[in-house]
């Protein structure tokens, strides 16, 4: 039977974004096999949503930082493995997990490589240092790489001229298009505790110094009279920033009307039950929860970054902001939760917009990209 590896450096990645193409890898005749650091689950608490799907899964040493000198074992471990399994494909993620995999692949001679970058370090408005750091390793390890996969037009366009023998450009990880529908809606703001008349925003996404929550609590600070008092935020998502955001929200006075509700395995339901959705990152690749957002039919205030840039059209599908700049945040929220009628047409708009980023779009590209692989040697 034909092997195929799977390998982040985080374990929660596959059984979030990766359970499609596992499906369609399986029904090409491969074996499955899943290499990551299952001490460090994210996405959830544990690795339970492994099981029962038949992935072989291998306890990888990797540590998140690509600094730490522990990933040196990390390496050894996965040539290890690479070379008493002799796999047919290597599917990598993540920037740790793709650069230690592609050079276990070369040196083990396993291929076919392939690596998707769900959003370069390195981008228009990056920091110098993020370029001096990231550029260079992804340039020279495209050598390695048989087909590299982005998911926005920016990394495209940049990695075509790097050296991996193709370069394949597809609509992100693939989203559930059905509509959760209004009696859900209902259902989950009365679970919430959340009046009818409430404006309802939400983010969601881990809780570190990249996506950024602290902007939307600034801009809930500048918001004035009935607007603030009508509009109550939800944050969806654990991480280090946690206790941070705890004491903004604090000193700002606003602990009734943010509520912070930790990881969440009906984030689909609580966005249906929302009006509008924010995304305040410094940096993405084609944020998946904007997408989720989107088809919901909530219009997205975003951040003027690359990934929202290529779903939220500014003025149409919701509004587009520089990073921090909270007053204008908050002068776009004040405009949507006066106007229920224009985040209607921008929420039917959304809808529209995402059809191309459905489940089945995405089956269709990556199953033939795995077929071809024959031909990528």
């Amino acid at each position: 039977m034909k092997k195929a590896l799977l390998v982040t450096h985080v374990s929660g990645f596959v059984p979030q974004f990766e359970m499609n193409n596992v499906r369609i890898l399986k029904e090409m005749g491969y074996e499955v096999h899943y290499a990551s650091n299952f001490y460090h689950p994210s996405y959830g608490h544990d690795n339970s949503r492994l099981d029962g799907t038949g992935i072989i899964c291998h306890q990888i040493d990797f540590e998140r930082s690509p600094y730490d000198y522990r990933n040196f074992k990390a390496y050894r471990q996965l040539k290890q493995l690479m070379t008493e399994e002799n796999f047919d494909l290597l599917h990598c993620h993540t920037p740790v997990g793709g650069v230690l995999a592609r050079l276990a692949a070369h040196a083990t001679h396993t291929g076919s490589v392939i690596y998707t970058a769900h959003g370069f370090h390195f981008f228009k408005g990056a920091p110098l240092f993020n370029w001096l750091l990231y550029y260079p390793v992804e340039w020279w390890l495209s050598r390695y790489t048989d087909v590299q996969i982005t998911i926005n037009d920016e990394d495209y366009l940049r990695t075509r001229k790097f050296h991996a023998k193709r370069v394949e450009r597809i609509h992100g990880v693939g989203i559930d298009l059905d509509d959760a529908g209004e009696t859900v809606r209902e259902k989950k703001r009365k679970e919430l505790n959340i009046e009818s008349e409430k404006i309802l925003v939400i983010t969601a996404g881990e809780l570190n110094k990249n996506k950024n929550q602290k902007m939307v609590i600034e801009a809930m600070k500048c918001l004035k009279g009935i607007v603030k008092q009508d509009i109550i935020y939800l944050v969806c998502g654990e991480g280090n920033c946690l206790e941070f955001l705890k004491r903004k929200a604090a000193e700002y006075g606003m602990e009734g009307q943010i509520r912070f509700l930790g990881y969440r395995n009906d984030l689909r339901e609580i966005l249906s039950a929302a009006d509008i959705f924010l995304m305040p990152s410094y940096r993405e690749g084609l944020p998946t929860v904007v997408m989720e957002a989107m088809n919901a039919k909530l219009p997205v205030i975003g951040t003027d970054i690359r990934g929202n840039r290529e779903l939220i059209e500014h003025g149409k599908t919701g509004y587009l902001v520089k990073v921090n700049d909270a007053g204008k945040m908050a002068e776009y929220l004040t405009i949507l939760a006066e106007n229920e009628e224009l985040r209607t047409q921008m929420g039917k708009k959304a809808k529209c917009k995402v059809c191309l980023f459905g489940k089945n779009q995405v089956e269709r590209e990556m199953r033939e990209l795995y077929s071809s692989l024959k031909g990528v040697q």
